[in-house]
């Protein structure tokens, strides 16, 4: 049963700006960027490589600092990394020496947790995303894909409120990151979390998102907030609809046009 979140506002972004400094030099990643997430929503950051989308996540997630604006969470400014936000990286990013339960169950270590109250909940997302019987195996016996469902699962075995995931498929053949999406869909209709999930792949953020926000090249800010008309559950067959594709044309043809205005 998908479980359904109280409504209202939970992430604000108020014109932040993001720039780095290195002796002479300063390079402005982010400008100016404002939007809002409602409890229990997943919205995708859309945008070309290198503009920006990864540097504003990690702002949101509270792993980088921000030049100007403000973040908030649940009303309370964002100032440091929270428990209550679960994040997935480009790599998964386990720790080669320990056994997939022992990764799924490592942040309720580093947390100070009782592990034994958390095992439950790890075999139980194991499983959902068909990793079952493979809790004792290390990350090298694992394909790419496998490796990423691990760490879907360790950013969930906490149960956060905030699932921030920075293209952690990117790095996968075509079909296996179909089959990823499929297995995010499968668990955000069970735990509908709330999300922000960066991509650069237009597809992929129209599939998997309730809203996607266009960014443009850097100094990147927001240009399209736009809703997606399909309700879920999702089928992948949605994507050889008319509609669809026309939707993936109109966010095409915002990057293409802010990318050849950049390049003149």
């Amino acid at each position: 049963m998908t479980a359904t979140p109280p409504p209202g506002t939970c992430i604000e972004v108020a014109d932040v700006r993001k720039i780095y400094r290195t002796g002479r030099d300063t390079v402005e990643a982010v400008s100016g960027c404002s939007f809002t997430v409602e409890r229990g929503e997943f919205v995708a950051i859309l945008g070309p490589s290198g503009c920006g989308k990864s540097t504003l996540l990690m702002m949101c997630a509270g792993l980088e600092s921000i030049t100007s604006g403000s973040i908030s969470i649940d009303g309370m400014p964002l100032v440091a990394p929270r428990p209550s936000i679960g994040i997935m990286f480009q790599d998964s990013t386990l720790l080669p020496w320990k056994t997939v339960i022992e990764n799924v169950l490592f942040p309720i270590r580093i947390q100070r947790r009782p592990i034994g109250e958390y095992y439950h909940r790890a075999r139980e997302l194991l499983t959902l995303v068909g990793l079952s019987g493979f809790e004792d195996r290390k990350p090298h016996q694992l394909s790419g894909g496998m490796r990423q469902r691990v760490a879907i699962c360790r950013a969930l075995v906490s149960d956060p409120e905030f699932l921030l995931m920075d293209e952690p498929f990117s790095a996968l053949d075509a079909i296996t990151r179909d089959e990823m999406n499929e297995a995010l869909l499968d668990i955000w209709d069970r735990y509908r979390k709330t999300g922000l999930f960066v991509t650069h792949s237009i597809r992929e953020a129209v599939y998997l998102a309730d809203r996607v926000l266009v960014m443009t090249r850097r100094p990147a800010t927001i240009i399209e907030d736009l809703r997606v008309p399909f309700a879920r559950p999702r089928d992948p067959s949605i994507g050889e609809t008319k509609e669809f594709n026309e939707i993936c044309g109109h966010l095409r043809g915002l990057i293409d046009h802010r990318a050849t205005r950049a390049a003149a």
